[in-house]
């Protein structure tokens, strides 16, 4: 069962415009009554759906419109009756179905695609976060003070259940990568309390299907340079038995996708770091071709046959980590570049090591030391040439 609701909202543009007559600074330039549209990822959720939703539900009063999505990820347990349930006895209650399991980050795309309030806001339905600090996390969206909202686990506000250290030390590493690629000092990156002007969020092209979400999302609004906020918020962490579900896997799908959304755009010193292992995979790739080649072909053939093989190596993983992730031989131009690159940097290589072999050096070391040249100026050459990116802009500024 599928419900809409019937009234169409005011736009979410207009609450950044003050009424006639008032400044920014007046509470009364902006609308008192705005719409929240709160979107219910569920997977297997029947024992806690149902009073989730009237948590959710107690947050409404005067000013506060709220619009209910829930978005059953194929649930393997009664959680899509419970929800066809909730349709029947709310009205406006929007029910969205998934034919197959995709994870949570594909409820949410499909969720955040229905929307039509002033504000988006994200509800787990395992009654872990309190939806009353909900109506807190929009006091800055409603002022126009802010973009994004996020609640924090980490500051102190409300009550914590005291679960996993390892968990908590895993989310704060996380954070503090998160934090260092995309400039934020957030103290939380993962918490599921995102609220969001609604054309932001609908302005984000949401790529993962996971638990990944959270630091593609925290990385492309750091990207747009909005006015971040963050808050405090309460916390009730249950455990695998009560049906926690992120696991293991998840902690290395987010370090992934922190690597993935964020590096093509970081400062060069932070690329050049990590660019080191990307070299350095290919620079093994190179060397260990080098001599099983050497006997038969030769050092300049040997040379330049396992250099060319490396550069194809540091290509792919390049875009597939580092530069820019949709240069994927897209263009004429691009190939051109990169050929000039890797031709220039294959000649270099070739005669640093025809001259260190020259001054008695062993072939491999020789080799090793004309690698490391390559290093930097392969980075060099595509980060300035075959990858370049435009400077960051800065952070958006306040009414």
């Amino acid at each position: 069962m599928e419900t809409n609701p019937s009234s169409t909202p005011e736009s979410a543009a207009s609450l950044l415009s003050p009424k006639p007559g008032t400044s920014t600074a007046d509470p009364r330039a902006y609308p008192k009554r705005v719409k929240l549209s709160l979107v219910i990822p569920c997977y297997n959720e029947e024992k806690t759906l149902e009073s989730c939703v009237d948590k959710v539900l107690e947050i409404r009063d005067d000013d506060l419109e709220l619009e209910l999505i829930i978005v059953d990820d194929c649930s393997k347990d009664a959680s899509r009756s419970v929800a066809a349930r909730l349709a029947e006895r709310i009205p406006g209650l929007v029910l969205r179905h998934h034919d197959v399991n995709q994870g949570k980050g594909a409820a949410l795309r499909t969720g955040i695609s229905q929307a039509t309030g002033d504000f988006v806001a994200i509800q787990d339905a395992d009654l872990e976060y309190d939806p009353m600090d909900l109506k807190r996390l929009l006091v800055p969206l409603r002022s126009g003070e802010a973009d994004v909202v996020l609640g924090s686990r980490f500051l102190s506000h409300g009550y914590h259940r005291v679960l996993y250290f390892w968990h908590s030390l895993g989310n704060r590493f996380l954070t503090l990568l998160s934090n260092m690629l995309t400039d934020l000092n957030l103290t939380d990156m993962e918490t599921c309390y995102k609220v969001f002007r609604r054309e932001v969020i609908q302005g984000i092209a949401i790529e993962e299907n996971r638990f990944g979400f959270e630091p593609e999302v925290v990385a492309k609004i750091g990207q747009l340079r909005l006015r971040i906020y963050e808050m405090g918020i309460s916390y009730r962490g249950r455990t695998y038995a009560e049906g926690k579900k992120i696991g293991m896997k998840d902690g290395f799908r987010a370090l992934y996708c922190i690597l993935k959304y964020n590096l093509h755009n970081a400062p060069w010193i932070v690329q050049f770091f990590f660019y080191i292992f990307i070299g350095g995979a290919s620079a093994i790739v190179n060397l260990l071709l080098f001599l099983i080649l050497l006997p038969g072909l030769g050092v300049s053939v040997a040379a330049l046959v396992a250099f060319f093989v490396a550069a194809a190596v540091n290509y792919y993983l390049s875009v597939l980590i580092l530069f820019r992730r949709e240069a994927k031989w897209t263009s004429f131009t691009e190939i051109l570049v990169f050929l000039g690159v890797v031709a220039t940097v294959s000649v270099v290589d070739l005669y640093s090591t025809r001259f260190f072999v020259a001054l008695g050096l062993h072939a491999v070391l020789a080799k090793a030391m004309a690698t490391a040249i390559g290093l930097v100026l392969n980075f060099a050459g595509r980060r300035l040439l075959v990858f370049p990116e435009k400077p960051r802009a800065d952070w958006k500024p306040q009414n």
